[in-house]
């Protein structure tokens, strides 16, 4: 309990185990007094909230996001593993509990809370600082802030507000604050970016060594991801929550719909493209060194993965502090130019995700009146030019992997499909064909069954994006600088919460929804949204309804963002997690090693997961620590026990 209250008594409301305040407070004060005077020491307090931030959400092993949707399949192995340890996928099998919650980051977020506080309530006294510093390092640590608060609302809901640290000297009963409504945590949020617009610069302005911190075109697509949130059905009219009250009996969800939050949103992304077009963001594109135009196209969506703080399209964008390669590179067991002995090879790309992506024309694979949905699972074979060096010519290949869209073969590879990797010298080909038939080395398993303690491709998938050609498989990290950064917000998001927001607003979409969409499919290398759906589809009046439009929208998201931890979120906002989470995973028989016996005999692919699990609406929101919600009476979330 002593822990606990001097946590507290330090503005902290959360779990009282934390080393870091194990502290007498009067000491922690004038030790904050001494070190706010010198601006260096001020820059490393302030440095200190990313550190956290970067440790949290760009880290795919932490950030549960990444692993806790339907995107990836891996071998028992990996599940089991106390060496990795990977919240996301106890999540994703329903594992989630209230006792020690998977991926809580409630505490720690509550700690980079109180140090915004406490900088914010001291750097007027930094004695070698300029003013312009003094206003910019503020409003940036109110956009931290708001950062804060909102990863917090999207995870647990009503949250508590905490506008500056509270006295040493309360009775403990004031410590016990109660959960805000989750309107007022939004328009907190709001208010915070809101207020730091006025003195966060522009990215053009910023001075390189500060790349990691907020430009003003990311405050303004912050704010309308806020904005986004808020009108989302799960925050917006929600009926899972209408009787969800604090213990005063107050309500925490307005269970009204209101459709003027997506104006708020619509406009507010409205404002955050123009801001980013003002100061020259831009997707990437216009690759022109490949031999075709498909393989350039391939080369703009790997392009635009990655990042060392030089992105034109990352608005914000923090360091990887983990080798997400060492999961996703292939285990090339006896290939001695390219094996890494770091490879694990074994987390895959789901099969709901290798069909979410489009045809060639643009469109859902069952949507296309060119493209054979029926005979997915079948074999065929591609002549055209066009795809040289993307799948072999004439010979065998699965229906699945033919006249794709660019960023299927960008981010995807399977059987029969090339994976161009390193830099092809005379004696050296690195442009890989996979070849994922057992025996068939490097690529295929050397098992005659699944096995639960090797690290395996249990689907014959592999995952291209956040690996880069360039690099050599075979000491695959030499290449990396440790600066390597993930998109916390990049501009095709803007341009995608554009067509959302508008398509929600308005009783039938226009241009505000086209427009923006088409951006990204223009770079995505496919036709524009009404010509593919009106030329191709065997629904051409979709594009032309609220109802379609949002189908659509949902669709270019999931193949947008694919891999880069906004599914997990996206199926939440928009309440569709109970239906998609609890489908079985299928893949190819691996263990297959013929043509008809790896593709199932041209049946389809076979179930190679089934533990998958989501509760509704329990799990909707994330629970609180048990003994949080015994200590400092707050109300647990509906569905996890306890009041």
């Amino acid at each position: 309990m002593k822990k606990y209250l001097l946590s507290i008594l330090c503005g902290i409301l959360l779990l009282p185990g934390c080393n870091y305040l194990d502290m007498v407070p009067e000491k922690d004060i004038e030790t904050i007094e001494s070190l706010f005077e010198q601006r260096t020491k001020v820059e490393l307090w302030w440095k200190g909230l990313y550190a956290e931030l970067n440790n949290i959400f760009a880290d795919f092993r932490v950030n549960t996001a990444y692993l806790g949707a339907d995107e990836f399949v891996t071998c028992q192995a990996l599940h089991n593993s106390t060496m990795y340890n990977l919240d996301g996928l106890k999540i994703a099998d329903g594992l989630q509990m209230s006792q020690n919650p998977y991926g809580s980051i409630w505490y720690r977020m509550y700690v980079v809370i109180r140090n915004c506080n406490i900088f914010l309530e001291n750097v007027d006294h930094t004695y070698n600082m300029s003013e312009e510093d003094r206003n910019w390092w503020k409003a940036d640590v109110k956009a931290v802030k708001a950062y804060v608060y909102f990863e917090l609302v999207r995870r647990y809901g009503p949250i508590c507000l905490i506008p500056q640290n509270m006295p040493v000297d309360l009775p403990v009963k004031d410590y016990q604050l109660p959960r805000q409504h989750v309107d007022s945590c939004f328009k907190e949020i709001i208010n915070l970016l809101d207020e730091s617009m006025e003195y966060v610069p522009k990215h053009s302005q910023r001075i390189s060594n500060y790349g990691h911190t907020f430009s003003l075109e990311a405050v303004y697509a912050l704010k309308a991801k806020v904005l986004l949130y808020a009108a989302s059905p799960l925050f917006n009219g929600n009926a899972f929550y209408s009787d969800f009250r604090n213990k005063n009996g107050e309500l925490l969800f307005n269970s009204t719909y209101d459709r003027n939050k997506w104006l708020l949103a619509a406009e507010a992304a409205d404002k955050a493209a123009e801001m980013c077009e003002e100061g020259g963001r831009a997707l990437i594109s216009g690759a022109t060194g490949k031999k075709t135009d498909l393989l350039n196209k391939m080369a703009d969506i790997e392009n635009m993965s990655f990042s060392r703080f030089s992105n034109s399209e990352y608005l914000l964008e923090w360091k990887y502090p983990s080798p997400f390669y060492q999961f996703i590179l292939p285990r090339l067991v006896g290939d001695d130019d390219n094996f890494d002995s770091q490879a694990l090879g074994c987390l895959s790309p789901s099969m709901k995700m290798v069909e979410m992506y489009y045809t060639a024309n643009g469109l859902p694979i069952d949507a296309d009146i060119t493209w054979s949905y029926s005979n997915r699972y079948k074999l065929a074979s591609e002549s055209s030019p066009v795809y040289e060096g993307v799948v072999p010519m004439n010979i065998d290949v699965v229906n699945l992997h033919l006249r794709r869209e660019p960023r299927f073969y960008a981010c995807i590879a399977g059987d029969r499909m090339y994976w161009q990797r390193g830099t092809n010298t005379v004696d050296k080909d690195y442009n890989f064909l996979v070849k994922a038939h057992k025996g068939e080395e490097p690529w295929g398993t050397q098992y005659d069954f699944i096995v639960s303690n090797s690290w395996q491709n249990i689907n014959g998938y592999w995952l291209k994006k956040h690996l880069f050609s360039w690099f050599n498989t075979l000491g695959y990290a030499n290449n990396l600088q440790g600066n390597e950064t993930a998109a916390i917000i990049r501009l095709a998001e803007v341009y995608l919460m554009q067509a959302e927001a508008w398509n929600e607003y308005l009783e039938q979409p226009d241009s505000r929804v086209y427009d923006p969409l088409d951006k990204v499919r223009e770079r995505a290398g496919v036709l524009p949204v009404r010509e593919a759906w009106g030329s191709y589809s065997n629904n051409p009046v979709k594009v032309t309804t609220k109802v379609g439009m949002r189908d659509i929208i949902h669709q270019e998201y999931g193949i947008e963002f694919a891999f880069e931890g906004h599914r997990y979120w996206d199926i939440r906002r928009w309440l569709t997690a109970h239906q998609t989470m609890n489908e079985k995973q299928y893949g190819w028989n691996v263990i297959g090693t013929t043509d008809q016996a790896f593709y199932n005999y041209e049946t389809g692919p076979v179930v190679v997961y089934s533990s998958n699990k989501f509760i509704a609406p329990r799990d909707y929101l994330d629970p609180f620590d048990a003994e949080e919600i015994l200590i400092s009476g707050m109300v647990q979330n509906p569905g996890w026990g306890g009041k």
